[in-house]
């Protein structure tokens, strides 16, 4: 019976690009998606943008973009690190699609209407200075059980701890650093608290296989109670105030999910957003008892992933995960990442400078196991897994064979390899079901260095064989041809083993060698009477100076008085594409619902007036700016506001440090200027 798999990586929040972690985790993945299609499972591999929540929606604001756009300009980079690395997702798509707001919302309404919804009103929150309720990720403190400090709302990085927001001790908003004050407000909860729960997730996390013993360790942490009572799965509050980006609760006004509730459910909206593109009944999907759902995710969201999800997706009548696999974080050199310091790495970096994508996908899979660790990033281990395993003994194999073949023989293989050739091949296909099952257990480091050994075996059947010393003796024509014919038949398979790794060189060398993809089967026949292509090289070997530049700290910051760094230097063609303009203020006023905008009616010589908004609130009162003249961009392309349409752009300067030199200037030119004039 064909296998058939629902695979995911966590959703990457689509607030910035992707680093090395996501890196990481994508690879850890991709490789385990590419093993199992080799053994001819049929796999469904997803992802998608987590698109919701108060950060992106703040940041967007001080981006002056909407929300989606903001989301949309994230989203469009991710191919490029994707391809860069050949990791293959069937599908990416939105938490914000419309897919993900209708499962949401049936998911919800399940469980409520299984009596796991509550509603309770709660002091919460709120930053008087912003004037809005804040998001757990936006209040930090002392951490209530070990006293870490600068911990987040919802969760301890240090201890792991998960926790309500009003439990941090010494508690400022990572927003403007006011002490917030306690407000009240009516929240949904899902009931995780329910003796219901308790009991499926109990037996959920403890079925065999499902979960990693380190994770089931912790989870067990989680269900204890304290002699006094306290501890154990608390109810989860699911619910946030408007205002707010994310999808709306059915039948509450100005309420909506919080973004842990539908983020994951955008897994199988990524699938559905999929099927629905291919043509394939997602319902029929989830109802047929082989399917396997697999979650890859991070040490960091293992709470979420293991007790709220599968409880939602249980209550609601849906199918839970089979497996979550859960990995550690990526450090360099042992220390933590800084881009200060260089030690941190860049993917696109890594690219831009013409560093081998599959370098890094094979450093990674040689570090990684089954279990929940951190691996190391080490510039000099890199260097030398790479140059002495990847190139000196894999493909040195083809190289060192490849070119007899090709110039004395026309790329014709022998069918009788001898008694030596074929034992050493067989030796090497024994090893098939040992490799796939470590690619199943995600033991890819034991892999890699088993198929290392084998290579081993075979370098020293080229050293013991010489070819090279062959080719020059008279009458070895033959058995030139058998030794160079068993090392390329070897190195294909060791390519079939290394393909999940390495899926770009394994195309490379199916071309190479005039075959169709490789599947694990292909180890069992050998390629007999086959004609090969001409060899080319397939990888060279990393130059450190390449690791240096990977690793070179950014250059020293110039600040000016005004403590942010000069732009990039620009040429005088690049200014004049900005078509600054005197502008007259005909009318100010307030902006009901917002904060921080005015909207300004400016006369800009053109006959008519333009409406801008404007992020001057805090600083002026609509009538000191009526009638005076100031500076705007007159040819920025008009941006859609929720509360209307924006013509431009008016200039103001500000200190980079806001909170320590506040204050917002609008720039107002000296008497005599006209509105319409250009500033030069």
């Amino acid at each position: 019976m064909t296998r058939k798999l629902f695979v995911t990586t966590a959703l990457p929040y689509a607030n910035a690009p992707f680093h090395v972690g996501h890196m990481m985790e994508y690879i850890q993945a991709d490789i385990w998606v590419r093993a199992q299609r080799m053994k001819g499972a049929q796999v469904h591999f997803v992802c998608a943008d987590d698109a919701h929540g108060a950060p992106i929606m703040i940041a967007a604001e001080k981006a002056g973009k909407t929300p989606q756009q903001f989301v949309g300009e994230v989203a469009a980079g991710r191919a490029k690190y994707l391809n860069g690395f050949h990791i293959a997702f069937d599908n990416w798509h939105s938490t914000d699609g419309p897919e993900n707001h209708e499962l949401a919302q049936d998911i919800y309404r399940a469980l409520r209407k299984n009596e796991l919804i509550s509603v309770k009103s709660i002091e919460q929150f709120f930053d008087p200075e912003k004037g809005m309720f804040l998001p757990d990720r936006f209040i930090k403190g002392e951490c209530p059980k070990c006293g870490a400090k600068d911990q987040y709302g919802d969760n301890c990085d240090a201890c792991g701890a998960v926790y309500a927001p009003t439990e941090l001790k010494n508690p400022y908003s990572a927003l403007s650093g006011a002490t917030p004050v306690m407000k009240t407000s009516d929240h949904y909860f899902f009931k995780l608290s329910d003796p219901r729960c308790v009991e499926f997730l109990e037996g959920w996390t403890s079925t065999p296989g499902r979960l990693q013993p380190e994770v089931l360790n912790k989870i067990k942490e989680w269900f204890t109670k304290d002699d006094d009572g306290n501890g154990g799965l608390g109810d989860w509050d699911i619910s946030r105030d408007a205002p707010y980006f994310g999808i709306e609760i059915p039948d509450a006004p100005g309420k909506y999910f919080y973004v842990w509730l539908d983020a994951p459910i955008g897994y199988l909206a990524s699938l559905k957003n999929y099927f629905g593109k291919i043509g394939q009944d997602y319902d029929a999907f989830f109802a047929d008892p082989n399917v396997e759902q697999v979650h890859f995710i991070g040490k960091d969201i293992t709470y979420f992933h293991t007790l709220f999800w599968p409880a939602m997706l249980h209550f609601s009548g849906r199918k839970t995960p089979d497996k979550v696999n859960v990995h550690g974080f990526i450090t360099v050199s042992g220390e933590k990442m800084s881009k200060s310091r260089g030690t941190g790495i860049s993917p696109l970096k890594y690219l831009e400078l013409g560093m081998h994508p599959e370098w890094l996908r094979y450093y990674i899979a040689a570090k990684l196991n089954s279990r929940v660790e951190d691996i190391d990033f080490n510039p000099d281990d890199f260097i030398a897994r790479v140059n002495s395993d990847l190139v000196g003994k894999y493909i040195n194999i083809a190289s060192r064979a490849a070119g007899f073949l090709t110039k004395r023989f026309g790329g014709q293989l022998s069918t009788d390899l001898g008694v030596e050739g074929n034992t050493l091949l067989d030796a090497l296909r024994a090893h098939r079901a040992t490799l796939e099952q470590l690619f199943e257990e995600r033991e890819y480091g034991k892999a890699l260095r088993e198929i290392m050994a084998l290579a081993d075996k075979v370098n020293e059947y080229v050293d013991a064989n010489k070819p090279w010393e062959l080719a020059k003796k008279e009458g070895a024509d033959a058995l030139l041809q058998d030794v160079c014919s068993t090392c390329i038949e070897a190195f294909r398979v060791l390519t079939i083993y290394l393909k999940p790794v390495l899926p770009a060189l394994a195309a490379n060398v199916e071309a190479f060698l005039k075959v169709s993809p490789f599947t694990f089967a292909d180890v069992e026949q050998a390629l007999g009477a086959h004609v090969i292509g001409e060899y080319k090289h397939l990888m060279q070997r990393v130059d450190p100076k390449l690791l240096d530049a990977l690793f070179e700290p950014p250059a020293p910051i110039q600040v000016v008085p005004g403590g942010e760094p000069l732009a990039p230097e620009i040429k005088i063609d690049d200014f004049s594409k900005v078509d600054l303009r005197i502008a007259k203020i005909v009318k100010a006023e307030e902006v009901p619902g917002s904060d921080k905008l005015l909207r300004l009616t400016l006369d800009v010589g053109e006959g008519k007036t333009r409406n801008v908004f404007s992020g001057i609130k805090s600083a002026y009162k609509p009538a000191d700016l009526e009638g005076k003249l100031t500076v705007m961009v007159a040819n920025l392309a008009p941006r859609k506001m929720k509360f209307g349409l924006s013509e431009g752009m008016v200039l103001a300067a500000s200190h980079a440090d806001e909170k320590a030199h506040p204050g917002i200037f609008v720039l107002e030119p000296f008497p005599g200027a006209q509105p319409g004039m250009r500033v030069r």
